[in-house]
Formats: structure tokens, C-alpha cells, sequence
């Protein structure tokens, strides 16, 4: 499924009626630098781009534009919280076990939920939110040839 195109960073936050500051602006550049960042990823982009920030005034920036629907957070089992630009659509993520890189999955209806629980216990439901988990294809690679390495491989 296509992705609308983003707004601008000053743009994302007019509409949703924020104030456009320094550190907002940065904080979104830096997350279309590194999508499914971390706080502390954050916090270490935003001071690369020369935005004095500590830790506090990241997280306090990220519970506002995620408040406001600017982005989403996400919390993928034993990890910290990550954040992202893409909102107002029912995508998944699959997470690598291994070094913790996390992509989007599209959703293969166009629908949200997308995916039905077979018991909905009367509830409503409105969205789903998946999880993936494997071996990215470079930690496969390391992973393949660590065994072709050692010999290990047809050992089972």
C-alpha cells in the first residue's frame, strides 16, 4: 500500500496545532534520519544537527507530538520505547532478534483492524498492532556464516 507523502516538519506540527520549535523540528528530522529511534537515538541526532537537548527535554518533546497524533510509539517486547513518523494507518513492525532493527510491515488488507481476533468479547475493535519477530537478512548472513565457519552447520 503507498504511503501518503510527509509534511515538512514545520508543517506536521502546525497541523497539529503545536508550536514549531527548535527542538520539535529537530526531533522529526532526526526520526526521517532514523526511523523506529529510541529516545537516547534521538536525543544523540538531535544534538548532531547543533540542537542543545538533554534526555528530559527529548522525552518531553516525544510525549507531545505523540499526544498529538505527530507520531507513534511503539513498544516492541524487551525494548525501550521507539518512536515513528508514520501515523493514521494500521501498519505492523518485524523487529530482529539479533541486533533489534525494526521496518514496517503493510497491512494485507487496506482495512483497519486488518486482523480479527475470533472471539471480539463484544468489544469494538478498532485497530491491531503486530509484531514480527526473526533475523534480518544481515544477521542471517553473520549468523550462516558463523556455522559455515566452525563447521557447526549440518552438526544437528
Amino acid at each position: 500500500m503507498p504511503h501518503p507523502p510527509l509534511l515538512q516538519p514545520a508543517e506536521r506540527l502546525r497541523a497539529a496545532g503545536l508550536k514549531v520549535t527548535r527542538g520539535r523540528t529537530a526531533a522529526l528530522e532526526a526520526l526521517a534520519v532514523q526511523p523506529h529511534a529510541t529516545a537516547e537515538q534521538l536525543r544523540a541526532g538531535v544534538a548532531a544537527s547543533g540542537v542543545p537537548m538533554t534526555l528530559q527535554a527529548v522525552y518531553l518533546a516525544l510525549q507531545v507530538l505523540t499526544d498529538h497524533g505527530v507520531l507513534r510509539r511503539i513498544e516492541p517486547a524487551g525494548s525501550a520505547a521507539r518512536y515513528e513518523l508514520r501515523v493514521g494507518d494500521n501498519h505492523h513492525h518485524l523487529v530482529c532478534t539479533a541486533c533489534a532493527r525494526v521496518v514496517d510491515v503493510d497491512c494485507v488488507s487496506e482495512e483497519a483492524p486488518c486482523l480479527l481476533p475470533g472471539d471480539t468479547h463484544g468489544f469494538s475493535v478498532a485497530q491491531a498492532e503486530v509484531t514480527f519477530w526473526g533475523l534480518c537478512p544481515g544477521c542471517a548472513a553473520e549468523r550462516d556464516q558463523a556455522l559455515d565457519g566452525t563447521g557447526e552447520e549440518g552438526a544437528a
